[in-house]
C-alpha cells in the first residue's frame, strides 16, 4: 500500500474515532434527562467500545479508499457502525457466556454488578442488575449501528444496499450465536458444524460485511463486491480456526490469549470435534471441561489432541480457506488485492 493510501486510511480511522466520540457525547447528553442510571450505562458502554484495534472499521476504510472512495466522512460513519455492532455483540456474548470481565477488567455486566454489591445489594440481585444492564447496553449499541449508516448521508440504492449488508451481518451473527449455544450441549457437533457456526457468528460481521460495505460505498462494480464477500468469508473462517488452535497450543506471552481457558471450559472447537471421532477421545473426555485442570492434565489434553490429528486437521482447514480467499482476489483491483493478501500472510505466520 503506497504512502498516500496509508495516509488516507489513517485519516479515515481518525474520523471514525471522531464519529464515535461525537456519538457517545450526544448520547450522554440525551441520557441526562433519564437519570443517573442511564448516564452510567452510556459511560460504561463508551468504555466498552474504546481501546480496541478498530479492525472492522479498518476493513471498511481499506476497501473504500483502495477502490477510489474520497468522502472519508461518509465512510467513517459506516465504519463506526461496524465498531458499534462489534461492541453490541461482545457485550451480549459476555452475558451469554456468563462472563463478568473482559481483558482482566469488569465488562458492562461486571461493572453494574460490582456497583450494586458495593452499595450493599445481595449478590444474586446484583448479578441480575449487571446482566440486565448489559442486555440494555448491547441493544442500544445495536440500534445505533444502523443510525450511523444513515448518518453517512448516502442515499438511494447505495443507502439501501449498505443497510441490507448491515442487517445481514446482524442476522447472521444472531444465528451463529444461537448455534454456538446449541452446539455446546447435546450431541458432539461435526467439524463442519463448528465451521458453519464460526462463519455466521464472526466472519460475516468482521470481514464480509465491512469489506463489502466499503466497496458499495465506493460504488465498486458488483463482481468486486461479490469477490470481497467471498474473500471475507474464507479469511474470516480461517481466522476463527487459528483462534481455536492458539486457544490450546498458543504461547500466551505472544498471543495475549489464554491457552487453557478453552480446555477448562470444554469449548467445542474444531479440535475437539475432530478428536471426538478418534480413538483418543476416551482419554480426552474425562478431563475436558474441568475448571481445576492441573498443568499436567492440560499437557495431557494437548498431547492427546495432537495425537488425534486435530492439529493437522485444523492447519489443513486453515490452508484450504486461505487458498479460497486468495483465489477470490483475482477479481479485486491489484492494490487492494495486494493489501488483503498481506492479511492472509499474517494469518499463516500466526500458526507457524
Amino acid at each position: 500500500m503506497n504512502e498516500d493510501t496509508t495516509a488516507l486510511v489513517g485519516d479515515g480511522l481518525a474520523l471514525v474515532d471522531e464519529c464515535l466520540d461525537r456519538f457517545f457525547a450526544l448520547s450522554a447528553q440525551r441520557a441526562k434527562s433519564y437519570g443517573r442510571a442511564m448516564e452510567g450505562l452510556w459511560e460504561v458502554l463508551r468504555d466498552a467500545s474504546s481501546g480496541g484495534k478498530r479492525f472492522r472499521p479498518r476493513m471498511v476504510m481499506l476497501a473504500y479508499s483502495l477502490l477510489g472512495g474520497t468522502d472519508l466522512r461518509a465512510a467513517a460513519n459506516v465504519a463506526a457502525a461496524y465498531e458499534l455492532l462489534h461492541t453490541a455483540l461482545v457485550v451480549h456474548d459476555d452475558v451469554i457466556d456468563r462472563d463478568w470481565s473482559r481483558r482482566g477488567v469488569p465488562n458492562v455486566a461486571g461493572s453494574f454488578r460490582d456497583a450494586a454489591t458495593t452499595g450493599g445489594v445481595p449478590l444474586p440481585t446484583a448479578e441480575h442488575r449487571g446482566t440486565s444492564a448489559a442486555v440494555i447496553a448491547g441493544d442500544l449499541a445495536l440500534s445505533a449501528a444502523s443510525r450511523l449508516v444513515e448518518a453517512s448521508g448516502v442515499d438511494g440504492e447505495r443507502r439501501s444496499r449498505l443497510l441490507d449488508i448491515l442487517d445481514e451481518a446482524i442476522f447472521a451473527s444472531a444465528a451463529g450465536e444461537m448455534a454456538d449455544v446449541d452446539l455446546a450441549i447435546g450431541v458432539m457437533p461435526s467439524v463442519d458444524d463448528i465451521i458453519a457456526m464460526e462463519r455466521a457468528k464472526t466472519a460475516v460481521y468482521s470481514f464480509e460485511a465491512p469489506l463489502q460495505s466499503g466497496a458499495v460505498l465506493a460504488d465498486a462494480p458488483e463482481h468486486v463486491v461479490s469477490a470481497l464477500g467471498i474473500f471475507g468469508r474464507e479469511i474470516g473462517i480461517a481466522y476463527q480456526i487459528v483462534d481455536d488452535l492458539l486457544g490450546v497450543f498458543g504461547n500466551e506471552a505472544v498471543t495475549g490469549k489464554s491457552n487453557s481457558g478453552d480446555l477448562r471450559e470444554g469449548k467445542r472447537t474444531i479440535l475437539v470435534a475432530h478428536a471426538a471421532t478418534t480413538e483418543h477421545w476416551s482419554a480426552i473426555e474425562p478431563f475436558l471441561g474441568k475448571n481445576d485442570l492441573t498443568d499436567d492434565q492440560l499437557a495431557h489434553l494437548r498431547f492427546r489432541l495432537d495425537c488425534s490429528g486435530a492439529t493437522l486437521v485444523a492447519i489443513e482447514r486453515i490452508r484450504g480457506h486461505v487458498s479460497l480467499a486468495e483465489a477470490a482476489l483475482a477479481d479485486v483491483p491489484a492494490e487492494l488485492a495486494g493489501r488483503l493478501s498481506d492479511l492472509t500472510a499474517e494469518l499463516v505466520d500466526r500458526v507457524r
